[in-house]
């Protein structure tokens, strides 16, 4: 299944473009379930995103809301990616919408991995919209390269869900999605924005060498269609 590539002038553009499909994402499932699922990830990247998505004629009340990845830190810290949901997407008509964290307070992420897998059957599968985002480092979700566990965290056949990570280059362990879990979605959608990440993804596409950059095990594979969206 090829990757489409979308690519946009301003970045204002591409955040628009991709509010807009995931938003199509969201109204298709909401005609054929209940309780649709959209898994967005966090970061600085993700804020124009979120705020026009926000603003999408969607009933909200119906939509459950999750993270691909997050920093073992309390929604009251900076870095943590559900406070920056909860200020950015969930707001207005929004704050409708069930969100179902990944932090639970346990002392670690992997002793979370139980009650956490439980609290994701909230979602039904397939997920009808995944939006990740990607490090110069080619990690993807929090897979990053060199990180212990990271093969079989990248096993698209796992049974894990949930893959406990503690990055080598990059503050706080952090709880993640398996490659399995983040497959198992209706449509990926990747924004990625500068000439540097353009060339980590042209090379992570060309290369498929999920560890040495992970985010090739989501462009190289032929389960779940991906579009990129490539901003300046």
């Amino acid at each position: 299944m090829a990757v489409e590539e979308r690519s946009f002038p301003t970045a204002a553009e591409a955040a628009d473009a991709l509010a807009a499909a995931v938003a199509a994402d969201i109204d298709r499932a909401l005609a054929q379930r209940e309780r649709p699922g959209l898994v967005v990830s966090g970061g600085r990247s993700p804020i124009a995103f979120f705020e026009r998505l926000r603003e999408a004629a969607i009933d909200w009340s119906r939509v459950v809301v999750t993270l691909a990845d997050e920093r073992w830190v309390p929604p009251t810290h900076p870095d943590s990616n559900a406070r920056l949901v909860a200020a950015h997407l969930l707001q207005g008509a929004a704050a409708a919408a069930r969100f179902v964290p990944l932090w639970n307070g346990a002392p670690t992420p992997a002793a979370a991995i139980a009650e956490r897998t439980a609290a994701l059957a909230e979602l039904p599968r397939p997920f009808d919209a995944l939006v990740l985002g990607m490090g110069e480092d080619g990690h993807t979700a929090s897979l990053f390269p060199g990180a212990a566990g990271l093969a079989a965290a990248l096993d698209p056949h796992g049974k894990a869900q949930l893959v406990a990570i503690d990055p080598q280059a990059a503050p706080h362990p952090r709880l993640s999605l398996t490659l399995a879990a983040l497959l198992d979605s209706r449509h990926i959608h990747l924004p990625l924005g500068g000439a540097a990440k353009h060339a980590v993804y042209r090379r992570a596409k060309a290369d498929c060498d999920p560890l040495r950059l992970p985010v090739a095990a989501v462009l190289c594979q032929s389960r779940t269609p991906v579009t990129v969206y490539l901003g300046p």
